[in-house]
C-alpha cells in the first residue's frame, strides 16, 4: 500500500529494504494495482490478496474472472481448482 505508486515501485527496484520480500526478486514488475481512497480498505485488500494462491493471483492479473471464481471456491466442497477438468475450457 502506498500513496505514491511510482515512488514505491522505484523503492522496490532500488532495494530499499535489504530484508524485504522483493529485495532478492528484483527487478520487480507491477502486474496489477487498484486505487483506493480509504487506507483501511487498501490494507484489507492487500492482506486478502497476499493470502491467495499463485494461480488465483494470476487469474486476477489476467482478468480471468471465471478462474478467479473457480479458485475461490471451497476446496473441501469443490476439490482443488488445479485438479479440475480443463478439457472443457475454450481457447478463444
Amino acid at each position: 500500500m502506498t500513496n505514491n505508486l511510482e515512488r514505491r515501485f522505484v523503492q522496490h527496484n532500488a532495494g530499499y529494504k535489504k530484508n524485504g520480500y522483493t529485495f532478492n526478486r528484483r527487478p520487480v514488475k507491477l502486474k496489477w494495482h487498484v486505487h483506493c481512497t480509504n487506507p483501511s480498505e487498501a490494507i484489507k485488500i492487500e492482506k486478502q490478496i497476499k493470502g491467495w494462491s499463485h494461480k488465483k493471483k494470476e487469474a486476477l492479473i489476467n482478468e480471468n474472472w471465471q478462474d478467479l471464481i473457480d479458485f475461490s471456491k471451497n476446496y473441501t466442497e469443490f476439490g482443488r481448482p488445479d485438479n479440475r477438468d480443463l478439457s472443457s475450457t475454450s481457447s478463444d
